[in-house]
């Protein structure tokens, strides 16, 4: 089945600022998760902390509890499961009283796990789809026997609803609406009305620190910008600035344009080609690798960390240039000037599990991907930059934003107005909010 891992070692590696401090609206939505037995969601704008509040409750809680997301990645990033692969769903939408949850046996280390899970934790719940919920409802009580909203536990939905929104097919608009949901959104799903859950909007940011640039900000966010707001960020537009600030990194609205871009950059070096193979051990599927399986380098060529280095002298996001390749170390220089040497990471592709000693939920490990935590970063695609922080970006919209949330995503990752460059202005065409999202957040208050 493969090799067990202890929660312990999962606290050790998680990673909290060394300049976190638990107070104002953190403290606040920390003590009602740690506290209660409340739902929650867990809300507010790019760069709040939610990450960050997340692990800390994570690193510090009593509580027994599991953590999943709705896609693997997301799963992998916060080193939990996917929603799917945890309950045993199908993958399809989920009809109400849906007759494949299962419901497991009583010998069955699922069921000791949904018996004595205390909270369980939802990343980037915005992706989820209400019949997702109400499945999840439905599977909780099924196999804890209690018919209550979750079977009585306590859940923890963090996300932002206008940034990532979920993915929804013809098909599946066609299950939804049958089963009369009133939104895809996760907010839509019986079981998020019945539970009444404690909404927590955390307010400061953290990552911008310009008044006039936060506001701008929540305006693409809330879909209210006026014609004088997009003047203010159009005169960050640059069509032919190419990384004129070291470090920039390009944000482009489709994975063409990043690829594009990376592979023109990198066979624009000079200096010679390495190649570094993943080791790829018992079951990791190719669509989570984090890092590439067949990871190309130049010296000069700009990189971005993929994972968290647990000594701290880089995150998952941060930008560098390779300054020299050698064998099985890959030396990078940071935007700091400090120059560090990276070695291949190891990632786990594991399930929870029930450990009778300890009486505790562990994991069970059935696959491992070995690799340097590095990618080509001259460009990523503004889905994939959920989450992370730059000094400067490059934002190419190509033909314009198609997506809910999908520009505030893009200007949000930087720190700073004056860190951005437009390769087309923003129009009015590219502020997409979708209208259910406004009609939700104005009636829970949420700005």
């Amino acid at each position: 089945m493969g090799k067990a891992s202890s929660n312990s070692s999962i606290r050790e590696s998680i990673i909290i600022p060394h300049d976190f401090r638990l107070e104002d609206d953190l403290a606040s939505a920390y003590d009602l998760m740690q506290h209660s037995g409340e739902t929650v969601f867990l809300t507010g704008r790019a760069g709040t902390g939610k990450s960050t509040l997340l692990n800390y409750f994570r690193k510090t809680t009593t509580k027994k509890h599991v953590v999943l997301a709705p896609t693997g990645l997301a799963a992998l990033q916060v080193g939990g499961s996917t929603i799917h692969s945890f309950f045993g769903f199908p993958l399809r939408p989920m009809v109400k009283n849906d007759p494949d949850i299962r419901i497991w046996s009583r010998s069955h280390p699922r069921y000791r796990i949904l018996k004595k899970m205390e909270t369980l934790i939802i990343d980037e719940v915005s992706m989820v789809r209400a019949d997702l919920m109400d499945a999840i409802d439905q599977a909780l009580r099924l196999n804890t026997g209690n018919d209550i909203p979750f079977g009585g536990k306590q859940l923890i939905l963090v996300g932002d609803i206008f940034q990532l929104a979920p993915v929804v097919n013809a098909k599946d608009y066609a299950v939804l609406e049958e089963d009369i949901y009133e939104t895809p959104y996760f907010f839509s799903a019986d079981v998020f009305r019945n539970s009444k859950p404690r909404i927590i909007e955390l307010k400061k940011i953290y990552r911008q620190q310009d008044e006039n640039f936060i506001y701008l900000l929540n305006r693409i966010r809330m879909g209210i910008a006026t014609q004088d707001d997009l003047n203010d960020i159009n005169q960050r537009y640059n069509p032919d600035s190419k990384f004129s600030k070291d470090f920039a990194i390009t944000l482009s609205s489709v994975n063409a344009i990043a690829d594009t871009e990376n592979l023109r950059e990198l066979m624009n070096l000079k200096t010679p080609l390495y190649t570094y193979k993943a080791e790829i051990e018992g079951t990791f599927h190719e669509r989570l690798y984090p890092a590439p399986a067949v990871l190309k380098l130049k010296r000069g060529a700009q990189v971005m960390m993929v994972k968290n280095d647990l000594q701290g002298r880089w995150v998952n996001g941060s930008i560098g240039k390779i300054e020299d390749l050698a064998g099985e170390r890959i030396m990078v220089r940071f935007a700091d000037g400090n120059i560090y040497p990276v070695e291949p990471a190891l990632w786990e592709n594991k399930t929870y599990t029930w450990d009778k000693i300890e009486n505790t939920i562990n994991f069970v490990v059935h696959g491992t991907f070995t690799q340097f935590p590095i990618k080509l970063a001259w460009a990523i695609t503004i889905h994939k930059s959920q989450g992370l922080t730059f000094d400067n970006i490059i934002i190419d919209m190509g033909k314009g934003a198609f997506a809910h949330g999908q520009l505030y995503v893009a200007l949000s990752r930087c720190k700073t107005l004056e860190g951005i460059t437009l390769k087309t202005k923003i129009t009015p065409r590219d502020i997409i909010v979708d209208e259910a999202v406004e009609y939700f957040a104005g009636r829970s208050g949420i700005r």
